[in-house]
């Protein structure tokens, strides 16, 4: 597998946001600096096999020498003693005709703790050839791109030697000061988990080049007479809406193979669209659907808030052990069904698969499902559980926080979550946005609420940061507010509820 030429890192010629263009599209928002990483851009270029591929077959090369440049973005730590030696190079998903990275938005906090390195690979003609694509969004950044052969080549057959170069690439010239990795896991959500999967069966066998594979949310039928480990993990929606076809999901794990179901979470969720749509907002004008404060347009309120991306998380440092040193992965129920649809309790929870905290002890109901115009069937839904309900199912505080850290404890034993799970910022955006919304309803005063938000953003700070009994003081002071200046006694258990409940999780580590 040849390694393609090189260029950069590209330097920006406008600031980010500035309507020149002249900086990465999607550029993170991420202070990484604080983190001690850095984000390049690199255009890379050479000559490109064309791939016939057939289900699970070997591939064919049906041609050679077809010239390409493409680009690709590294976001990696500049000391080399904070590099785990791990590379994820995400294959861009291309769906909305642009460029969009998913599985940074979900695991970037884990990655910058941990110290992999990331790469986004720029690979199919949409991402940069479309009307909304890389050359049209900034002609003087990009114009000199090009995955289709000069045009003549426009069914992305191209892609697959294209992402192989890129990963030559990452391993040859790309990270600056750091070592050469010790793997490079292929990952990629959604449209680029099944060219991933078609990768993974037809021209993996060819290149060899990435050491294991991890396909979010769908990927076809794999081949079982491989040695590379494939990961894959999906939502109850991607079970529910057939993402994942019923002969992948059929497929039994294996010394290779390991497939995680997680009950509640859904395609695109909470987390993606609030960590994206700030970026896509800047980049190309709009806020992506389900975003907070935009008008919803599906039957229900859409984006589950079940954290998949917990799990993501365990699943790259599970596939780093399972490539590196042979631990194989735990395996995990599949999410129950009744005939072709996803087996429910009386609230409309899923039964089965893998329950985190957020669906075994419920305050929403979170679907993988639900109905209405464009990406309304992958978005789920999120229904907030009434004030009767609540006070049913939990008379006290300690009802909901202690099956709540049961669960979040359980999972973590069971390696379905890392052991730093305490450390994820979404224990207190979900906070954060109870908060929001209960003041924005009334229900807590605004003075009170500006309160609340500053203790627990010094929460925050310390809780992500390591530091669990500081976190669990701030918590504390965020309890005693809602106990004192919150007059609404369900908005007060609400609170209560959920700081109890971090304060527990905290204190698991």
């Amino acid at each position: 597998m040849p390694v393609p030429a090189v260029s950069g890192p590209i330097a920006a010629t406008t600031a980010v946001g500035d309507p020149g263009h002249g900086y990465p599209f999607l550029a993170t928002d991420v202070d990484l600096p604080a983190a001690g990483y850095v984000e390049q851009e690199f255009f890379v270029s050479g000559t490109a096999a064309r791939y016939a591929t057939s289900g699970t077959a070997t591939a064919t090369a049906v041609s050679t020498g077809h010239p390409y440049a493409t680009r690709i973005v590294v976001r990696r730590p500049v000391s080399p003693g904070a590099f785990n030696g791990v590379v994820v190079a995400e294959w861009y998903n291309v769906s909305n005709q642009w460029d969009q990275e998913v599985d940074w938005f979900q695991s970037h906090e884990h990655f910058l703790r941990s110290g992999y390195a990331w790469v986004g690979i720029s690979a199919q003609r949409a991402g940069v050839h479309s009307a909304t694509g890389l050359k049209a969004w900034s002609p003087s950044r990009y114009g000199t791109l090009d995955v289709t052969a000069g045009g003549t080549i426009n069914d992305d057959s191209l892609s697959y030697d294209i992402f192989s170069q890129a990963v030559q690439a990452v391993r040859s010239s790309v990270l600056g000061g750091l070592p050469r990795p010790k793997l490079v896991i292929a990952t990629g959500h959604s449209q680029s988990a099944g060219r991933l999967a078609t990768y993974y069966n037809g021209v993996q066998p060819l290149a060899g080049v990435v050491d294991a594979v991890v396909l979010h949310g769908g990927g076809g039928v794999l081949r079982t007479d491989l040695t590379t480990k494939v990961f894959r993990i999906n939502s109850e929606g991607d079970v529910a809406s057939g993402i994942l076809s019923a002969a992948a999901r059929a497929q039994a794990d294996s010394p290779v193979l390991r497939a995680w179901e997680v009950a509640g979470a859904s395609h695109g969720d909470w987390k993606l669209i609030t960590d994206y749509g700030p970026l896509r907002k800047r980049d190309i004008g709009t806020y992506p659907g389900g975003f907070p404060g935009e008008p919803q347009t599906c039957a229900l309120p859409s984006l589950s808030r079940v954290p998949q991306h917990m799990v993501q998380n365990a699943v790259y440092d599970h596939t780093v052990a399972w490539a590196l040193r042979g631990v194989e992965p735990p395996t995990a129920p599949r999410i129950s069904m009744n005939g072709t649809a996803v087996a429910r309790d009386e609230l409309g929870l899923s039964l089965g698969g893998i329950r985190l905290a957020q669906q075994e002890v419920p305050v929403r109901v979170n679907s993988g499902s639900n109905s209405g115009p464009g990406f309304c069937f992958l978005d789920g839904s999120s229904l907030p559980l009434t004030d009767t309900q609540l006070a049913a199912l939990y008379p006290t505080v300690l009802s909901y926080a202690s099956p709540s850290v049961t669960a979040t404890a359980s999972a973590v034993r069971a390696g379905y979550v890392p052991r730093s799970v305490s450390r994820d910022p979404a224990w207190y955006s979900d906070l954060r946005y109870l908060i929001d919304d209960h003041a924005a309803a009334g229900r807590i005063p605004a003075r009170v609420a500006t309160d609340l938000r500053a203790s627990l953003a010094r929460a925050e700070r310390e809780g992500t940061a390591g530091h669990d009994l500081t976190a669990i003081v701030h918590l504390a002071l965020v309890s005693l507010q809602a106990t004192l200046r919150v007059p609404d006694p369900a908005t007060r258990a609400a609170i209560l509820r959920e700081t109890s409940a971090l304060t527990g999780v905290l204190a698991l580590t």
